[in-house]
């Protein structure tokens, strides 16, 4: 079995496991009055379940078939690990979970000003000019999007503040 048919694999099970959450476990558990409306809190997660699920095939049925244009060269050599910048993944993966814990008691603005400024450093970039105004009003319009239109409240700043 191929790397990326295992990859689809577990995305399947994934996209399933999502699936049966939000199929069974919240429908059982929406409220009365929600029932009559017209878009369910369940109906994305519904959707997306549903997507990854045929997505996932087709990459499994895709990967089975010939060799799909690819070349040995494109196999991952595991014996050469560095040459994929590893640490790179590593460091983002890091900091992803750094922005999760740090969400809450350093504010949405700032956690998400540092994650975009810091991801992009990471992923070589050097226009600091650019990249520090660009991080700020981006930060900026997803919370006012999230807090102001959808009305879900995000707290901005630092617990202190």
């Amino acid at each position: 079995m191929t790397l990326e048919r295992a990859i689809a694999l577990v995305f399947i099970l994934i996209c399933l496991i999502y699936g049966y959450t939000a199929f069974v476990v919240m429908e059982a558990s929406i409220l009365p009055f929600e029932r009559n409306l017209a878009f369910l809190p369940n109906v994305l997660p519904k959707w997306l379940s549903v997507v990854g699920v045929l997505v996932g095939l087709a990459v499994l049925i895709q990967s089975g078939s010939g060799t799909g244009g690819q070349t040995a060269d494109d196999d991952i050599d595991i014996g050469n690990l560095r040459q994929y910048k590893l640490g790179q993944a590593v460091l983002l993966l890091v900091l992803m979970i750094a922005y999760a814990l740090l969400l809450r008691p350093v504010g949405f603005l700032t956690t998400t000003t540092l994650f975009l400024i810091l991801g992009a450093m990471i992923l070589g970039e050097r226009r600091y000019l650019v990249l520090v105004p660009v991080a700020l009003l981006s930060a900026f319009l997803i919370w006012y999007l999230v807090q102001e239109v959808l009305g879900i409240f995000l707290r901005p700043w630092p617990w202190f503040v």
